[in-house]
């Protein structure tokens, strides 16, 4: 990738779309996370299981956590605030993180406030992760989605990504699997396998 693409990622860890910048979380994102963590709408999604975030402190500690762990994460993996470009406000997280067991497959994932859904956020994210993962060498990347959660696969169809089966191998919870490799970033691409109904 060139120099000048926008959405190449500069020696600051922050990822630039159109539309999106994603930069490493800080603590005092607290208060704009809880809009998003403390959604109980969005919690309900999440693999692995995480209950709503209740208040401010407890936000605060997770993103501590979080920050502490991305400190020992190799590259390409990490957690990112998701914020718009046009105003700087905070509407969700991303992730470029190992699956266990073994930590082999590495999942892309995103977060995103409930008033962000429905503005394909999610799809300029995961191309622009996935261009990031594929950069440093990874040949595949997996967005893993609960099974009775269509919204979230009907997007991660949509952004190309191809439906390889069902697991209970992360996690311990029945998820959808789908699959994304470089190949995979042309949009123009034939559409994806579904899942059966």
């Amino acid at each position: 990738m060139s120099s000048d693409d926008p959405s190449a990622p500069p020696p600051s860890g922050v990822i630039r779309t159109d539309r999106l910048v994603l930069r490493p979380w800080r603590v005092e994102d607290a208060a704009a996370a809880l809009e998003v963590y403390g959604s109980a709408e969005v919690t309900r999604w999440l693999s692995p299981v995480m209950d709503r975030v209740p208040d401010l402190a407890a936000m605060r500690l997770l993103l501590q956590r979080w920050i502490a762990e991305d400190g020992r994460l190799t590259a390409p993996a990490g957690r990112w605030a998701l914020h718009r470009a046009d105003d700087d406000r905070v509407i969700g997280g991303a992730v470029l993180l190992p699956l266990p067991p073994g930590d082999e497959d590495l999942e892309i994932g995103w977060q995103l406030h409930p008033g962000a859904w429905g503005e394909d956020y999610a799809g300029e994210c995961a191309f622009a992760l996935a261009r990031l993962a594929f950069e440093h060498g990874v040949d595949e990347v997996f967005a893993i989605v609960r099974s009775d959660n269509a919204q979230d696969a009907a997007a991660i169809r949509s952004n190309g990504m191809y439906w390889v089966g069902e697991t209970r191998k992360y996690f311990g919870l029945e998820l959808q699997v789908y699959r994304l490799r470089a190949a995979d970033l042309d949009r123009a691409a034939p559409e994806g396998h579904r899942p059966p109904r």
